[in-house]
């Protein structure tokens, strides 16, 4: 990923639970917050209740396609904590894709401003 740096510390991700704003489609939550510096920090979840490890896993690795995919539409500057929700298991990266296309980057945009 060009632009992006993964997230692996877990008192980076409660962070950004406690103090990131949120976006909330059917698909993913994604909390975020702005880090200020030259590229994003990106980390993505699912939960157990999502399914079973397979399920859980590919909805990471779709949210992971999509996300890098579009990647160079994304305002640079931001952590960003992907949770995967059970919508995301029976999606194609093609669907996740237009959900970031409306309405995270969006947003993201808006609160650059």
């Amino acid at each position: 990923m060009l632009f992006t740096k993964t997230i692996d510390s877990n008192r980076d991700f409660l962070y950004l639970y406690k103090r990131g704003k949120s976006i909330v489609t059917k698909a993913v939550v994604v909390y975020y917050r702005k880090n200020n510096t030259p590229f994003n920090r990106i980390g993505i979840t699912s939960a157990k209740k999502i399914g079973n490890a397979v399920e859980r896993n590919r909805a990471r690795r779709i949210i992971r396609a999509a996300y890098r995919e579009i990647e160079d539409k994304f305002p640079i500057g931001y952590d960003m904590i992907i949770v995967a929700r059970r919508a995301a298991v029976e999606m194609k990266s093609y669907n996740v894709k237009k959900i970031f296309k409306e309405k995270v980057i969006p947003e993201l945009c808006g609160e650059n401003k």
